[in-house]
């Protein structure tokens, strides 16, 4: 049976405890129609990433606890309040078996924990706490009920090896250079990029994934058949194509404001660890970062100007977290966060390699003593090094072999390497080739 479409338009109530609002001993079996049906319903309903109905839906089962919250028997004041606001717009199983419909027509697919593809790593939100320390949030920090799938690929395969790369929407050329770069070069790698498909940073970043030939995800805070923001319609046709659109909100739902902050989680969750490339001091993306660190995921931290106000809350990132963030520039030091331990190391950052750099103290001393014009002889350059004609003759030798000097009228003088393109050469006021003095 087609598990996107029941075959029936609501559950069986599953009956109540006399004296009180829970959920009978569940000893028959709901069907797999009904448990999605009150998936979706539940998400409508209640907004996802709600904790306690998480907590009900762990212990009852989501048909179970969809009963008891259409019996007014949920455990708070607050959403009780939600539900009874809720159901004055619709009832929850014929909204959600028409959304169930609708996605037979979009080719959008509904997936829950237990199918194949389930990326069980977004379940480790339950371990994830309070966004604000000090605060209480019941909303925005469980893990998902189901997911709105739209394109070819196994959501579970996509995201085994998913890095995330978030930002600012009203990114600088800066910014969106480097997502680019860094959604190119993970994608060149076989890692999938995921984003929430928004102006700037995301889009960079999706669009850097497709150039390489990679797979995208973008992680959407509307439904998936609805392309928010507008302006990036062709970027959202493009990674359906080739990567996927995922959603917890049904199809046809609008992109709420609250909804992003709750997309947020899933984005850190469901990927190996999370680059945050620009972010003004009140971005979202700084919460997507902390969401990451809450969870013990690589947090990586790109740095921009210290005049830009577009990178103010990415080094607050740096400053607030300096244990569990970490400095990137590029995709080595991001594999190095997320790779395999000992085989995605980045190479250290240092400069072309001269002929100069492997010379021992002595002969880099005779190389020191040469003069920057004219010809040194043997004694001289021996006195200025401070070691014995034979040595100075022996290091000499060497240094005529590397080709940083060369015999002339009886002495030696100082030679124009080909290492050092680009730099002028002796007298003309830049670096000098073989001694890099100015």
């Amino acid at each position: 049976m087609d598990h996107r479409r029941p075959g029936r338009s609501g559950p069986p109530g599953p009956g109540r405890r006399a004296g009180g609002h829970r959920p009978a001993d569940r000893g028959g079996v709901v069907s797999r129609d009904d448990d999605l049906l009150a998936r979706v319903a539940l998400t409508w309903l209640t907004e996802p990433g709600t904790r306690s109905v998480h907590g009900l839906v762990g212990r009852w089962g989501p048909a179970a606890t969809l009963e008891l919250l259409l019996d007014g028997g949920a455990p708070d004041d607050a959403l009780r309040a939600t539900v009874a606001a809720r159901l004055g717009a619709g009832d929850p199983r014929a909204i959600a078996t028409e959304a169930l419909a609708r996605a037979d027509r979009l080719a959008t697919r509904l997936v829950t924990p237990h199918d194949p593809e389930w990326p069980a790593r977004v379940d480790g939100l339950t371990d994830l706490g309070p966004v604000t320390p000090g605060r209480r949030v019941d909303r925005e920090t469980a893990p998902p009920l189901c997911f709105w799938v739209r394109g070819s690929w196994s959501l579970t395969e996509v995201l085994d090896r998913s890095v995330a790369v978030v930002g600012a929407r009203a990114a600088t050329g800066y910014g969106v250079h480097v997502a680019t770069d860094v959604g190119y070069g993970l994608a060149e790698r076989g890692w999938t990029v995921v984003s929430g498909g928004a102006f700037g940073i995301d889009a960079a970043a999706h669009r850097g994934a497709l150039t390489a030939g990679g797979v995208t995800v973008a992680v959407l805070a509307c439904g998936v058949d609805r392309p928010y923001p507008v302006g990036n319609t062709a970027l959202f046709d493009r990674i359906a194509e080739s990567g996927l659109l995922v959603s917890e909100w049904m199809p046809g739902s609008a992109p709420l404001r609250p909804r992003f902050l709750i997309r947020n989680r899933v984005i850190a969750a469901a990927t190996l660890g999370t680059v945050l490339v620009e972010a003004s001091a009140r971005s979202g993306a700084t919460q997507t970062l902390r969401r990451a660190i809450g969870l013990r995921r690589p947090a990586m931290v790109v740095p921009g100007p210290v005049t830009s106000a577009m990178s103010v809350g990415a080094h607050e990132i740096l400053r607030d977290h300096p244990e569990s963030s970490r400095l990137v520039t590029g995709v080595p030091h991001v594999l190095e966060e997320v790779g395999r331990i000992g085989a995605d190391l980045a190479p250290p950052a240092r400069g072309p390699e001269r002929p100069r750099d492997d010379l021992d103290d002595e002969a880099a001393m005779i190389l020191e003593s040469m003069p920057r014009r004219g010809v040194a002889g043997v004694e001289a350059l021996a006195a200025g090094a401070g070691v014995d004609l034979r040595t100075a003759l022996r290091k000499l030798s060497l240094l005529e072999q590397l080709g940083l000097v060369g015999r002339h009228d009886g002495g030696y003088r100082l030679v124009v390497a080909s290492d050092t393109a680009g730099r002028s050469g002796p007298g003309s006021g830049g670096a000098d080739a073989a001694t890099g003095r100015r």
